[in-house]
């Protein structure tokens, strides 16, 4: 069949005529040169492969020939008024489908230039530099992309530390064929990566609302971390808050911890928990996003909880115990 016109404007071979206007609208946009000064000569190519597809796609009788006889089919297909149609081997057309200026159909179907050309230039249509849009109005300020849409994505401390896919459904208005807003849904898939931290953002380009004659804005979401009830964050680190009794402190003790991803942490405390001490536990603190296979440390902050009465007998037996320790 040689070239794909249905795979270059992304539609079904069952695309009816709004599929194919939606299909354009949002490809010549998008590839137009004009909105690609990087790669231009690229853009350009694909541009002009958009229009001559939709092109055909939209004339019923360049389609039909296209669907029975493919791209050599247009080539050896009569101009018009030419009398009827004489396809097929052995035709030897040589006056057959010309593609028209890429520019001249992109003119007629946004009316004028939503990139704010300024002058003529070759190939160029004088229809881009109408004054007034015949498709929405649209005028030379309408080339900025809205601002991004953005939406917070609460996530729990679990979820961070293990990572983990969510589904979003999004309603958002769209554009149609005709150049009206409708609404449409959507279901969004998100996979948090372990060690993603508040303020990540996941960006979805043009899946923001769209206004009519402009380019969709992209939606984006921003990673909210949920407080957890025993561990808190702190950049890589978790860190734990833990009281011990003074005979605790003093005689040693063991912590018993289940971590975020449901493992029993069984810690022994040899070391006498004097005021500010802390115990660090290697790689049990958070992955670390940007390092695989790395994690920060665990730190748990003690805290000793005095006894408020003492009977006299047990005051003498700890100052005897006590005695000579500095």
């Amino acid at each position: 069949m040689g070239v794909d016109y249905y795979n270059i404007l992304k539609v079904e071979k069952n695309a009816t005529d709004d599929d194919l206007k939606k299909a354009y609208r949002k490809l010549a946009m998008k590839c137009h040169p004009d909105k690609n000064p990087n790669d231009k000569n690229e853009a350009e190519a694909k541009f002009k492969q958009i229009s001559e597809a939709y092109e055909v796609l939209s004339d019923p009788q360049k389609r039909a020939v296209y669907d029975q006889y493919g791209e050599e089919g247009l080539k050896e297909m009569p101009p018009p008024g030419s009398g009827g149609p004489t396809f097929g081997k052995g035709s030897g057309g040589r006056n057959g489908f010309n593609p028209r200026n890429a520019e001249d159909i992109f003119a007629e179907f946004f009316g004028s230039s939503p990139f704010g050309f300024g002058s003529s230039g070759p190939g160029r249509s004088r229809k881009f530099h109408s004054d007034g849009g015949k498709f929405g109005g649209f005028s030379s300020n309408d080339n900025r992309k809205p601002p991004p849409v953005e939406s917070k994505l609460p996530c729990c401390l679990e979820e961070l530390y293990t990572g983990s896919t969510r589904k979003m459904k999004i309603s958002r208005t769209v554009v149609n064929a005709s150049g009206r807003q409708v609404q449409e849904s959507e279901i969004l898939t998100i996979d948090v990566k372990p060690g993603w931290k508040k303020g990540t953002k996941i960006t979805f380009p043009d899946k923001g609302n769209e206004l009519p004659n402009q380019l969709p804005a992209d939606l984006v979401f921003v990673i909210d971390e949920k407080p957890h009830d025993f561990y808190k964050r702190d950049g890589n680190d978790l860190i734990v808050n833990q009281r011990v009794t003074l005979a605790e402190a003093l005689g040693g003790t063991t912590i018993n911890l289940v971590t975020l991803d449901g493992r029993n942490l069984s810690l022994p405390v040899t070391d006498i928990i004097s005021p500010g001490y802390e115990l660090v536990v290697a790689r049990e603190g958070m992955p670390i996003a940007k390092e695989p296979g790395n994690w920060g440390d665990l730190k748990i902050k003690f805290e000793v909880k005095f006894p408020t009465n003492l009977t006299p007998e047990q005051r003498e037996g700890l100052k005897r115990a006590l005695v000579g320790v500095k």
